[in-house]
């Protein structure tokens, strides 16, 4: 069988910059062929049994070849393998794109073009800088800084370009920055020309450095690759369009730590205040070894008074077997239903479930206090829950005199994530990393090893979600920064925006 290989953009660094086209390619991939410029974020909408390689270049120092990366396209393909080439920016806006297709074609490998969001524009964007502007400038001009300007044959004209009256963005220009502002000056474009030059545009990294021409290259003297320089009159709008540096938690790289499925809701919060979010899966939900004690229970609900919830997975998964089991929500008349917490009551929510019990404190010991007026002798209890779970709220309802049935309904194991991944993600070490669960914790520590934690979070701020968290980060021999007062996910949200406004 015949492979493909998509010519992805992966845009500036922004995740939220991929393009749906983008993302869909990534999702369906057998192996994925990334820059040093895609932002390894990306790499969590690919399958995680698919290949992926990085061939990228650092600080202008390629890691294989132009050759070698062509050679392994194709190879992968005859392979019968679907391949996203993932490429920084466009891949046919500096990109070498072109390139790469030419020798597809040779190779009779089909392929498709996945246009990505180009940094030339994207980048001074984030740094408050629009390209073109009706008062300052009416076009722009995308070059490569890779040539030197003072050699005896170019093709880039440096003297057409310091007359050009628009706004000028150099590509890959940072080591050559200092010839390319004395080659403007010398055919004509005045010293004091605004300019910019913009280090890991759009990511939490992101630094701006702004001057003339006569003074940004020592400026930045020292500063390294990636970069973009912007050469024009709309650099003078940057004081006033700066929007993404004034996010409040711009700059912070944060860590989380939930499953792949449920890190959504925090990622997506974490980044729509500027944060980097690096997403570090240490649970994996899996079904229970067996179906027959949840199903045999869902068989006998009239018997039960109470459903008692304490997890959204649990919620998901009694549900679909409520419908495997040939029964719907009707079947739950009578029942008086409990939920842990928000998140859990919003499980139920979507099959139109409402529930009746849920707790102020969203912990068992607040799933207790609410039933603590409730007449619970002979009472009969269901609930659905992980495998290994805390025993608190069965253990007291049976010494009030209930009856309680704990089925399994799914189990929590810790994920395959091999050593050099697990080292790629937590380079450089975050500012924060989060903590939804006690297993999230525990787990995170077994990942990395006990005799090397410490070292590991050296530095790094831990977030927990509530008191029980808490108390299973300190049993593990770290230090809690901060403890949601609300044990919710924006309750979390709230005390990590508390804690970086306070330092």
């Amino acid at each position: 069988m015949a492979g493909k290989v998509y010519l992805v953009g992966a845009g500036p660094g922004d995740p939220g910059l991929l393009t749906l086209k983008g993302k869909a390619a990534l999702e369906h991939a057998d192996c994925v062929v990334y820059d040093y410029l895609a932002n390894d974020g990306l790499l969590s909408f690919a399958r995680p049994e698919s290949e992926k390689i990085c061939v990228g270049k650092h600080g202008g120092e390629r890691k294989i070849s132009q050759e070698e990366i062509n050679q392994l396209l194709i190879t992968k393909a005859h392979e019968g393998k679907t391949v996203c080439r993932l490429k920084g920016g466009d891949p046919y806006v500096f990109g070498r794109g072109g390139e790469e297709a030419q020798e597809l074609v040779k190779a009779d490998v089909p392929f498709e073009v996945v246009p990505g969001v180009s940094s030339g524009h994207a980048v001074p964007a984030y740094a408050g800088i629009p390209v073109t502007h009706r008062d300052f400038a009416s076009a722009v001009t995308f070059v490569t800084g890779n040539e030197d300007p003072t050699q005896k044959e170019q093709d880039i004209d440096w003297s057409q370009l310091a007359t050009y009256r628009g706004t000028l963005v150099v590509f890959m220009g940072v080591k050559k920055l200092a010839s390319i502002t004395h080659a403007l000056i010398a055919h004509g474009r005045d010293p004091q020309t605004p300019a910019a030059l913009i280090r890991w545009g759009t990511r939490a990294a992101q630094e701006v450095f702004v001057g003339t021409l006569t003074d940004l290259p020592s400026k930045t003297a020292g500063v390294k690759p990636p970069a973009i320089i912007i050469v024009g009159d709309v650099v003078k709008l940057r004081e006033q369009l700066n929007w993404f540096e004034r996010l409040p938690l711009f700059g912070k790289r944060i860590a989380i730590t939930r499953t792949r499925e449920q890190a959504g809701a925090l990622r997506d919060e974490l980044v729509a205040l500027g944060a980097e979010v690096v997403e570090i899966p240490t649970i994996e939900i899996r079904p229970p070894a067996s179906w027959e004690p949840l199903d045999d229970a869902i068989r006998r609900l009239p018997e039960f008074d109470y459903l008692l919830a304490t997890s959204a997975n649990g919620v998901r998964n009694f549900l679909a077997r409520l419908e495997a089991c040939g029964r719907d929500v009707r079947d739950l008349k009578g029942l008086t239903i409990g939920a842990i917490g928000p998140a859990t009551a919003a499980e139920f929510a979507k099959s139109g479930i409402r529930v009746d019990l849920m707790p102020r404190e969203y912990r068992a010991e607040g799933l207790l206090e609410a039933l603590k007026e409730c007449d619970l002798q002979g009472k009969a209890f269901l609930i659905p829950r992980a495998k290994v779970a805390r025993d608190v709220v069965p253990r007291s309802l049976q010494e009030k005199g209930a009856r309680v049935e704990v089925v399994e309904a799914y189990e929590t194991v810790v994920p395959r994530l091999a050593p050099e991944e697990l080292a790629r993600l937590l380079t450089p070490p975050p500012a924060m990393i989060t903590f939804t669960s006690s297993s999230t914790a525990s787990n995170f520590v077994r990942l990395v090893g006990e005799e090397q934690i410490a070292e590991v979070l050296r530095g790094v701020a831990i977030a927990s979600i509530g008191p029980i968290t808490s108390q299973t980060v300190r049993k593990l021999g770290l230090s809690v920064a901060i403890e949601a007062s609300e044990s919710t996910i924006p309750g979390l949200m709230r005390a990590i925006q508390e804690y970086f406004q306070h330092r």
